[in-house]
């Protein structure tokens, strides 16, 4: 963070975005305007991840620009505050597209962004596309993650690619950016969304981990006050009854970290098809194991139950975060009932 940056030791781009962040929208709309698409992707990644700058910092800075103060208070950069400038100066989807694309794995381009997404999910999401599609992309990205997405990829499908791969030949600039604008809009994107956060988000997050009555008593009285905001955090909450959204190689990744007695305990309270779809993604052998653990569990109290389906929530939007499995967002068709 930059709390802990020393200024000699400052960048060029974090030099340039704590510039833009200290002249404000209105005074940083026509540098913006000067900017090529790279330019403004780079810095906004910078500035969106600057955190508290301190009022020195931002002296030193201008002295050395400008030979004069500015601001003496301290700034902080933020994905809001940053959207905020852009939205002042570049037009609203022009501005989207960027602040999606920063907002996702970490890289100036498009190859270095998926060379930050885990394999499996990367997988997930190439299995469906065309083999040749799929030999552009594993022929741009770094050799050891090609390996990595290949071994899990169907193997069938892996050596359709590879023949595809062998016979390619210089792939010409228009395709690449038929790749790279598609990986944009239907990959990328989606997976941006997992960490895009607002305060409905958080408060979301918050009622998730309560137990179930007081989770339905704030809803309830939310509901009374504000049914817009309650309906919008009721879409967003993602309950353990959503894991059935997650697809076998996510199953089988929750399925690694969470601990054998918390999962039975866990699935006492899951319905008959949640819990058919873990036993499906076991051996025969442990799914027989974990139904006979549960039986002789005999009762057990609803809120260790409730307690030990939160806790395999958070450990599913843990892997989440880390790229490692992708979760269903909550709308339409998917409206939770409480």
């Amino acid at each position: 963070m930059a709390d802990n940056l020393d200024y000699r030791t400052l960048t060029g781009t974090q030099k340039a975005a704590i510039m833009m962040l200290s002249l404000g929208e209105e005074h940083s709309a026509k540098l913006w305007a000067q900017l090529d698409d790279e330019e403004i992707k780079e810095i906004s990644q910078t500035m969106a991840n600057l955190g508290t700058v301190s009022s020195e910092i931002v002296e030193k800075l201008f002295v050395e620009f400008a030979n004069r103060m500015s601001n003496g208070g301290t700034l902080v950069g933020s994905y809001e505050s940053t959207e905020r400038l852009l939205m002042n100066s570049l037009p609203p989807d022009r501005v989207e597209i960027i602040m999606e694309e920063i907002r996702g794995p970490a890289g100036r381009t498009m190859w270095d962004k998926l060379g930050n997404v885990n394999e499996t999910v990367l997988a997930n999401y190439l299995k469906n596309e065309y083999p040749q599609t799929v030999a552009v992309v594993l022929s741009k990205i770094k050799p050891e993650h090609a390996a990595r997405v290949m071994a899990a990829l169907p193997e069938d499908f892996s050596l359709e690619v590879i023949n595809r791969m062998l016979r390619m030949e210089t792939v010409q600039k228009e395709v690449l950016d038929k790749v790279e604008e598609t990986l944009r809009l239907e990959f990328m994107t989606n997976l941006a969304r997992t960490s895009r956060r607002d305060s409905h988000e958080i408060m979301a997050e918050i009622f998730n981990n309560l137990d179930r009555q007081t989770e339905t008593r704030f809803i309830s009285a939310l509901e009374e006050r504000n049914r817009e905001s309650a309906e919008r955090i009721k879409s967003l909450m993602f309950t353990f009854e959503d894991l059935i959204k997650l697809d076998p190689a996510g199953i089988q990744t929750l399925l690694r970290v969470v601990e054998k007695d918390k999962l039975a305990l866990a699935l006492k309270g899951a319905s008959d098809s949640l819990r058919d779809l873990f036993f499906s993604n076991m051996s025969e052998r442990a799914a027989k194991i974990m139904r006979e653990d549960m039986e002789a569990m005999g009762p057990v109290r609803l809120r260790d139950v409730e307690e030990a389906q939160v806790a395999m929530v958070n450990q599913a939007k843990d892997l989440a975060a880390k790229g490692e499995i992708m979760l269903a967002d909550n709308k339409g068709e998917d409206e939770l009932v409480y």
